[in-house]
């Protein structure tokens, strides 16, 4: 008679992580581009180009986005003015606890790896960044440009999200409702992030940048600065217990070019149609350098969508993980019959 194991994580996509581990296999493979140029009048175009890459890879890249290249280097050039600070002056700014809003160091600790990864994070979420802000004396025009730069791309990401709507049988403007910066719910953040450098004479190989994981928001929008690689990605059907037989993609950073994946609340609310990619920041062989990533994450509100009851019933108990605690409020009310193309 063989006894149940009980699962360590309460939420199925934190359980899967747990199968993640192992150093994988570098290939070289393609990630859709999607140009958005005249997006209104390729509308139909563009919101195929995008299900196609979303049901089949699970990550795409766009290019002529209309997000101004200098307004992205200023906030790169204000995130590194950030980091530089001493630890002393930046732990003023300490991340409020399951609010995604300010600054850590190495305390986040992925499923997959079970050490913490190695990196730091300043993260901007709109309802709860009271007392966060670096001022004028610290870092000067960081709340101004971080604020535009965070209204611009969730604007993009809105635009990204209405195509999916559409194709899921929502209003247009379904997913605009969901992440409506006005409300005090509002839980989609900008997350600026510093990958420390891990030289090669020193290696441990327990340690990753960012162990191999899949997003939980609804879109993950990541600008990335030429020179500083690290980011690889693998296809997320068929994840489970891939182990050292995973295949990481790399992703060759492009000022232009913004590196997109589906998250796990997109595809409940496709109902599974959508695939959620593995994605990592460099095993420690090819971490060596540092590497600044800005991330928009979008994450619904908890009563961002409609009221009928879920076609799956979702586990009120996240085993502890306070770093999702936002998770569980938004995944309670998917869409209750979504369309399959």
């Amino acid at each position: 008679m063989t006894t149940a194991t009980t699962p360590e994580y309460g939420l199925k996509e934190l359980q899967l992580e747990t199968t993640f581990g192992g150093m994988g296999k570098e290939t070289v493979r393609d990630i859709p581009l999607i140009d958005l140029t005249d997006f209104e009048n390729r509308r139909g175009e563009i919101t195929d180009q995008l299900w196609s890459a979303a049901t089949e890879v699970g990550f795409f890249q766009l290019v002529n986005h209309g997000l101004d290249v200098k307004l992205v280097q200023s906030a790169f050039e204000l995130s590194e003015a950030f980091f530089a600070l001493p630890n002393e002056e930046k732990a003023r700014f300490p991340l409020k606890k399951g609010l995604n809003a300010g600054w850590e160091f190495m305390s986040q600790v992925r499923p997959s790896t079970r050490t913490a990864d190695q990196k730091e994070s300043y993260q901007i979420t709109l309802p709860h960044m009271d007392d966060l802000w670096p001022n004028q004396t610290v870092v000067p025009e960081f709340q101004r440009i971080m604020l535009d730069f965070e209204y611009r791309a969730w604007r993009l990401g809105m635009d990204v999200l209405s195509c999916f709507a559409e194709r899921l049988g929502f209003a247009r403007d379904f997913f605009t409702k969901a992440h409506d910066r006005s409300l005090p719910d509002y839980q989609s953040t900008l997350r600026l992030l510093h990958y420390l450098p891990m030289p090669e004479d020193d290696l441990d190989a327990s340690l990753w940048r960012a162990g191999a994981h899949t997003d939980f928001d609804c879109l993950t929008m990541v600008f990335q600065k030429e020179g500083q690689g690290g980011l690889q990605v693998s296809p997320g059907k068929d994840a489970e217990g891939a182990g050292d037989n995973r295949e990481w993609s790399s992703v060759i950073p492009r000022d232009d070019i913004i590196t997109c994946n589906i998250g796990d609340m997109l595809m409940r609310w496709s109902d599974d149609s959508s695939s959620p990619p593995c994605t990592a920041c460099a095993c420690p062989s090819r971490a060596s350098t540092v590497a600044r990533v800005t991330a928009w994450r979008s994450s619904a509100r908890p009563q961002g969508s409609d009221d009928r009851k879920p076609r799956r019933q979702i586990p009120a108990d996240l085993g502890g993980i306070t770093c999702c605690s936002a998770f569980r409020q938004t995944l309670l009310k998917p869409r209750s019959n979504p369309q399959r193309c």
